[in-house]
């Protein structure tokens, strides 16, 4: 989750989601989703419950936990994760008067007012900590200096690697989609499948890939694909070549 209405009015370019998608698909995870919303409470509010909704899923937010009156997102998380329930992180506290001295106060300490049961990502860049819940929710900055190094923290310390491996196959045939897509049908749900059709001049192609955890499933899906081209003298190739 990309909070930052500078981000959608062009003010600004995203760099978060090329970071975090490569640095979960290096460790086999599956990236689900990703929302660039603008800083409205009530849509970071909406956004937060329909991923607190799915128990498998694990966030990185990115923006609106600094001190300024467009930063919402520690309120919104309390509200959401926490029941509203906030108070002053002691290392949190200690880490930003230690950084800021004096001019820590008034505005600068409020960084330090977290949902209750927040722990600590350390921020390289100046001292001044992200913070997760549960083990999987995680909120960073929205500068990339200092969010990247919690995400890669966080990763580290409980997602290192998928353990179950993904696999995955793929052709490219020089045919269109609407040849292959009975087939397409008799492909179960815990397959992924992907169809990318493409045009060249009055030339049709389509790459088709299926990905999971059964081999063997897949494997036999995949077939199926393979056997139609075949028999219908369809040219294709087993990588994509689009």
């Amino acid at each position: 989750m990309i909070i930052g209405t500078e981000l959608l009015n062009g003010r600004r370019k995203d760099a978060h989601f090329a970071f975090l998608n490569e640095q979960l698909l290096k460790r086999g995870w599956t990236h689900k989703g990703s929302f660039v919303i603008e800083d409205d409470v009530s849509l970071m509010e909406n956004v937060f419950k329909l991923i607190k909704e799915d128990e498998n899923s694990v966030m990185f937010c990115f923006g609106g936990i600094g001190a300024t009156p467009d930063d919402h997102t520690r309120e919104i998380a309390a509200k959401v994760f926490s029941n509203s329930q906030m108070d002053f992180h002691k290392e949190s506290k200690r880490l930003i008067e230690e950084q800021f001295k004096e001019q820590a106060y008034p505005h600068r300490v409020y960084m330090a007012y977290l949902p209750i049961g927040a722990k600590l990502l350390k921020n390289v860049v100046n001292n001044v900590p992200g913070f997760y819940l549960e083990n999987r929710f995680f909120f960073t900055p929205g500068f990339p200096s200092m969010s990247q190094s919690m995400v890669i923290e966080a990763l580290e310390k409980y997602y290192p690697k998928n353990n179950r491996e993904k696999h995955r196959v793929t052709l490219s045939a020089n045919c269109g989609e609407n040849d292959l897509i009975d087939i397409m049908k008799t492909v179960p749900t815990t397959i992924e499948l992907s169809s990318l059709p493409k045009i060249l001049g009055d030339k049709r192609m389509v790459v088709i890939s299926l990905s999971g955890y059964d081999k063997k499933l897949i494997q036999s899906y995949f077939s199926k694909f393979i056997d139609f081209l075949e028999n219908n003298s369809i040219n294709f190739s087993l990588k994509d070549t689009i």
